[in-house]
């Protein structure tokens, strides 16, 4: 008997691990921000999540070689491609809120990182809020699912 109860207790908690890890996950996939020069991949690095620039409109700068990123404030990062360059850092899914939170964006058009919350709020749809200080002070960008987790 207390075998059946443990077992039943170790079913019942793995099904909550597993729930809130698929509600998190719900963010990994290929996503196009507003503007649609770009397409990010978010993926899932251990227990934080992560994007990368993985599409550019225009790949090239007008010397025909691929971008890079000119407005870095360290000037030793400034001939790192763009494609590639992982622009979402550490975003923790917080089940309580229901969004992704503690995460930074990089603007690679002005140089600058920014405290970035993220929340879905379609399927196929997320708020991305970039915001110095507090998210009061921000700018929310939607982007849209391209490509989903497989």
């Amino acid at each position: 008997m207390k075998k059946l109860i443990l077992s039943l207790l170790v079913s019942v908690f793995s099904l909550g691990i597993s729930s809130a890890q698929s509600d998190g996950d719900k963010l990994i996939g290929v996503w196009q921000p507003s503007e649609g020069t770009a397409y990010v991949k978010i993926e899932k690095i251990g227990n934080k999540y992560y994007g990368r620039i993985v599409w550019l409109k225009e790949p090239m700068n007008e010397k025909g070689e691929p971008k890079t990123d000119v407005n870095n404030p360290d000037e030793s990062l400034r001939s790192t491609p763009l494609k590639g360059y992982r622009i979402l850092k550490d975003f923790v899914w917080n089940e309580e809120e229901g969004i992704w939170s503690d995460g930074t964006i990089y603007d690679p058009k002005n140089g600058t990182t920014y405290n970035c919350k993220i929340e879905l709020t379609e399927e196929n749809k997320i708020e991305v809020r970039g915001f110095v200080g507090t998210a009061v002070f921000g700018r929310t960008d939607v982007w849209t699912r391209l490509v989903k987790k497989k």
